[in-house]
């Protein structure tokens, strides 16, 4: 009996190894990835020079499309502030310690959840989105999912119920992490073939962009709710089962990091 409660303690610290580990190695990417739009973007339109927005992201700025422009300018730099602020509202520490500033930076960032979902639609919709229908659907499903976690989580939070509460923030944070994830995961596939399989880098359409797609932007929230189960269960084996997973998991986007860092994202800088 003794052997068993040493061993599912066991499993559980391993458990909580595994998701520390995903989550310093994705928030470090993250902060590489802001740093990266404040510079590119940011840095651009401080010094006026908004053609720049386009030699990353096609349609970034138009000619006589001042509203387009700013809907533009203002998605970048939400993204920046969110992949920033994410995961302060995700760490217990700073929940506990500091409470006043984790209600006013929630709310701030359910917010700014909204907002980013809505002109996330126009860019898609309006101006026209890179990926054809499927990019479009699949941002689109995103943005859905965005918002109904952004509404759950400020709900539950003002009704104290926070056990639920961190449940929706979680997924939050993981449905605002979408296209980060899509970065990474687009720069592993790369590292790994060393050319575009799967998909036209012209149209940027194919089956493998259609997977990743549902990887980033569905799947994660399907991953979580895993995760919950392993870490309810009584036994043993679900929570060694998801450990190994999520270590497989995070060197895969360890090296979609590394890939993007020095491939994608500082080249650009």
């Amino acid at each position: 009996m003794e052997t068993k409660i040493k061993n599912e303690i066991r499993s559980i610290k391993v458990l909580d190894f595994s998701v520390l580990v995903w989550f310093v190695t994705v928030v470090l990417g993250q902060m590489i990835f802001a740093y990266y739009i404040l510079f590119l973007y940011g840095k651009a339109g401080l010094q006026g020079n908004f053609e720049h927005w386009n030699a990353v992201t096609p349609h970034g700025h138009l000619a006589n499309d001042v509203l387009g422009n700013v809907i533009f300018g203002m998605h970048v730099m939400l993204a920046a502030i969110i992949t920033i602020g994410g995961p302060l509202q995700i760490i217990p520490n700073v929940r506990n310690w500091l409470p006043t500033f984790h209600r006013i930076s929630g709310r701030v960032y359910v917010t700014a959840a909204f907002v980013i979902s809505m002109a996330g639609f126009y860019l898609t919709w309006v101006r026209g989105s890179v990926g054809g229908i499927e990019g479009a659907i699949f941002i689109s499903i995103n943005g859905l999912i965005i918002m109904t976690c952004a509404f759950f989580a400020i709900r539950y939070a003002l009704a104290k119920k926070f056990d639920i509460h961190y449940r929706w923030a979680l997924r939050l944070f993981l449905a605002m992490s979408g296209v980060y994830f899509f970065r990474v995961g687009m720069m592993f596939w790369l590292a790994i073939h060393q050319a575009p399989v799967g998909f036209d880098p012209e149209t940027f359409r194919g089956p493998f962009l259609v997977v990743l797609y549902m990887v980033t932007y569905v799947l994660p929230l399907a991953f979580l709710e895993l995760y919950f189960r392993a870490k309810r269960s009584q036994k043993k084996y679900p929570k060694w089962a998801y450990s190994l997973f999520l270590f497989v998991l995070t060197g895969g986007v360890a090296v979609g990091i590394f890939s993007a860092t020095f491939g994608m994202w500082l080249p650009r800088l």
